[in-house]
């Protein structure tokens, strides 16, 4: 709210036949009225202080809230005002595709009217943590990151994050948050095999079935979304191939055995796979997240099939995190608070995402029940397996070692 003097109240009435003097110092306010001021001036002076007052809101450091208050300079309220005062947030390697964030972005620039910059809208979950590095100190710096958790612990780790609990911490089961607020998660689903039914002459429902199908002279062209050493999807789609192959989560040296033989029978594609690389034929199978390809490419793909793995169900979730350096701390903390109300939760679950709060949602009556009966089925008789965080980071550093070596620094 911005200050209102007594001369901006003359203007809309007769002036009072004395002059009023205000000296504002700090919280304490001197009015030294001369004989004969008006009601109206005395007006002037209870607003003034009211505005004062009101504009102390502005002086809290939202960099350093790690949580909102329920009423007060911190409450959601002050924190809107905030938000809406820095007017922008930036955000990183978030394709409007990508678990419904299209919708979702413009859910939250009509809601509070605030401008988001998008950056790098394809990248990886290892180009957002370098973006915090390089562009610290820069208004275009990401406020923001939404990455594969191993990412998350290590942007921690480098002292790139900064604390924060969503006013609905309570609602996020507890081994998918960092006990200080560091990173928390937000959406995920299960690692798939994806085939382009029209290209194909059998769709693969295994790892198992999908060797013995992509050997060397076939129509079989297998892609994962992008380098495991940089995506954590790309990862998981190796760490799934390991658990269908003798190997385990925590023990991915099989996964990684399995990708260099489809590499050598020419039936692996490197890099980045992706609807572009369906449509133009360069890959006719995709080992993705099953959202993401139900959003992304089943869509635009006539006759593209989904299968969770019936020989490695491996679910994962991302992680959301506030940079400590966030040139936008207001607007961020804003955005973590929008993406974990009910709107958010049910933007991702629009999706076919499954997100962090559902089990919560569910029990309340606040999921929307017709997004939840399109998730991607998972096979009936599969136990679904979820990593540890120590898992997840023992696998990385496997594949980091050896991937360049055993498969190829393309893919």
């Amino acid at each position: 709210m911005a200050l209102v003097f007594a001369s901006d109240l003359q203007n809309g009435g007769p002036k009072p036949p004395r002059e009023v003097v205000l000296v504002v110092l700090g919280k304490r306010v001197s009015a030294v009225l001369l004989a004969g001021a008006t009601m109206t001036s005395m007006a002037a002076v209870s607003v003034a202080t009211t505005a004062q007052s009101a504009s102390g809101a502005s002086s809290v450091n939202w960099a350093k809230v790690t949580q909102l208050t329920k009423t007060g300079s911190k409450s959601m309220t002050a924190l809107i005002a905030a938000a809406k005062k820095e007017g922008h947030l930036n955000v990183i390697a978030l394709p409007t595709n990508w678990a419904n964030y299209g919708a979702i972005m413009k859910g939250f620039t009509k809601k509070y009217h605030i401008k988001i910059n998008s950056a790098n809208p394809e990248g990886s979950s290892a180009q957002e943590v370098t973006a915090l590095q390089v562009d610290k100190g820069r208004s275009s710096a990401p406020d923001v990151i939404d990455v594969g958790t191993n990412y998350a612990i290590t942007a921690q780790s480098s002292g790139l994050l900064t604390p924060y609990k969503v006013s609905t911490w309570n609602a996020i089961p507890s081994g998918l948050k960092q006990a200080k607020g560091y990173w928390f998660d937000d959406y995920g689903g299960y690692v798939a095999i994806g085939c382009d039914s029209t290209a194909v002459p059998t769709c693969p429902t295994s790892f198992t079935q999908l060797a013995t199908l992509a050997v060397k002279g076939s129509k079989y062209t297998v892609g994962l979304n992008d380098s495991p050493t940089a995506s954590a999807s790309a990862l998981a789609g190796v760490i799934a191939a390991a658990i269908a192959t003798g190997g385990s989560i925590g023990n991915v040296a099989p996964g990684v055995t399995y990708f260099a033989n489809l590499n050598t029978a020419g039936t692996f594609v490197p890099g980045k796979s992706s609807l572009s690389t369906v449509q133009n034929h360069t890959t006719n199978i995709v080992i993705w997240w099953d959202y993401l390809q139900a959003g992304a490419i089943s869509a635009a793909v006539t006759g593209w099939k989904i299968a969770v793995p019936t020989d490695a169900a491996l679910g994962e979730y991302y992680s959301q995190a506030i940079a400590k350096a966030a040139p936008d701390p207001a607007a961020a903390r804003l955005w973590e608070e929008y993406l974990y109300s009910v709107a958010g939760q049910n933007g991702w679950l629009a999706g076919l995402a499954r997100p962090v709060e559902l089990a919560y949602m569910q029990a309340h009556g606040t999921a929307n029940p017709a997004w939840v009966a399109k998730l991607p089925a998972v096979p009936k008789g599969v136990t679904l397996t979820y990593p540890t965080v120590a898992q997840i980071t023992a696998d990385a550093t496997t594949v980091n070692n050896t991937w360049a070596a055993q498969v190829g620094g393309g893919g």
